[in-house]
């Protein structure tokens, strides 16, 4: 069976990144960005969107970086958990 995928989909899957590299979301939790923080805790983080496309959007975001769902682990379980319950 033949997956037919757009090309943003093609892009996203085929993208290099370097996973040291800090990235803005990471400097959002370390505070050294700003952002409209609505909750956090010890293991997620919800801020406003900067651009939101509706009346309501904003993020959460594990504060523990985890690149792709190939990188989670077992024990990430409950931070995923905790996200959803944020959301």
């Amino acid at each position: 069976v033949q997956i037919m995928m757009t090309s943003e989909v093609d892009r996203a899957l085929n993208v290099k990144y370097d996973k040291t590299k800090e990235t803005i979301f990471d400097k959002i939790i370390s505070k050294k960005l700003p952002a409209d923080i609505i909750f956090e805790d010890d293991k997620c983080m919800a801020f406003n969107d900067v651009n939101p496309q509706a009346p309501i959007h904003f993020l959460v975001i594990p504060k523990k970086r985890i690149a792709t769902l190939d990188d989670s682990a077992e024990s990430d379980k409950e931070v995923a958990n905790n996200i959803v319950y944020v959301s």
